[in-house]
């Protein structure tokens, strides 16, 4: 590195580019709930938090893609029509545009995952599971 002296910021500087998970999660004892944390015209990024027994429905996005990072619990995941496969905390799920996806927490633990998708807007085409 250079000789050039960095100045030091605070983060509450960057509230719109900077984003600590666990102040993001919100739960609903009704329904997984999706809490969007960013937008803008090429991504979204949202983070997910689901109780035991909730649901992302199986969906695709026409033009999207949409990557998952589980960083809590597990779930199972829909990869397509009539099958499943366990994901968990320090997976990174990556449904292409057109490809199917969606899951359910069948375990007894809560289940957080942050989302990014893009390009913007992502649309959302919902399919049946079984």
């Amino acid at each position: 590195m250079s000789n050039l002296e960095l100045r030091r910021r605070n983060r509450t500087d960057f509230t719109d580019r900077i984003f600590h998970w666990p102040d993001l999660q919100r739960f609903n004892k009704e329904e997984a709930t999706k809490s969007i944390f960013y937008e803008t015209n090429n991504t979204v990024g949202a983070i997910w938090c689901m109780h035991p027994g909730q649901t992302l429905p199986m969906h695709s996005h026409e033009k999207a893609d949409d990557i998952w990072i589980v960083i809590e619990g597990e779930a199972d995941f829909y990869p397509e029509i009539g099958e499943t496969v366990k994901i968990k905390a320090g997976d990174v799920v990556v449904a292409r545009a057109g490809e199917k996806h969606g899951m359910t927490n069948n375990s007894d633990k809560d289940f957080v995952m942050l989302g990014i998708a893009g390009p913007t807007p992502i649309g959302f085409i919902p399919h049946e599971h079984a």
